[in-house]
């Protein structure tokens, strides 16, 4: 009698590490009206370096470390935040990353940028997005962003380098996706999620 080929057990998906990039070189506090505001998010924080100086903490580069794979958004803020945490690796730059938008509703009035960034965000969660991606989109692409997390996974630990919103967004399906969180880094810049496989 033959003897039985033994059964392979499952390979357990690695850790998912879901960073917040460094602190942007843009002027938060700007007072502008409404256009002004558009602007300086289209010209001024979009494509914003970090201000100098800054560096990920030890633990954030032992996490990145450990990735066989470590993600990017396309925007300068999230590529300089991975080379902070993982320097020297070669980056995967992927769009699906990006921050949401956050177009300005058409008020009067005059305030700092970051006091319209919190219009913008409301605004845009109840459904006004003049033109730009909605939030029914962007949450179509927190899933697919997810959904690129979990198949890098199934090789080995992950790190992503994004941004506060989506990685908010991108939360629900995380956990839907059968990962639970195990270290809660909060949402300020260099901050970080982890995640460990638990199943559906």
């Amino acid at each position: 009698m033959s003897s039985p080929v033994p059964v392979k057990a499952p390979r357990v998906p690695g850790r998912l590490t879901v960073a917040r990039h460094g602190k942007p070189d843009a002027n938060r506090e700007q007072m502008l009206d409404w256009r002004g505001y558009e602007d300086w998010w289209d010209n001024t924080y979009q494509p914003a370096s970090l201000v100098p100086g800054q560096d990920a903490c030890d633990n954030l580069k032992a996490a990145a470390a450990a990735s066989h794979i470590v993600f990017a958004s396309t925007l300068q803020r999230a590529i300089e935040t991975a080379q902070g945490a993982a320097p020297g690796r070669e980056l995967v730059i992927d769009p699906v990353f990006v921050e949401a938008e956050l177009p300005p509703p058409p008020i009067p009035g005059r305030y700092m940028a970051k006091t319209w960034g919190v219009f913008a965000r409301c605004s845009w969660w109840f459904g006004m997005s003049r033109g730009r991606e909605s939030r029914v989109d962007a949450e179509a692409r927190a899933q697919q962003a997810v959904n690129r997390l979990v198949e890098a996974a199934q090789e080995g630990d992950v790190t992503v380098c994004a941004h506060g919103w989506f990685n908010r967004m991108m939360r629900p399906y995380i956990k839907q996706a059968g990962w639970k969180c195990v270290h809660d880094g909060g949402d300020s810049y260099w901050s970080y999620r982890q995640y460990e496989y638990r199943g559906k």
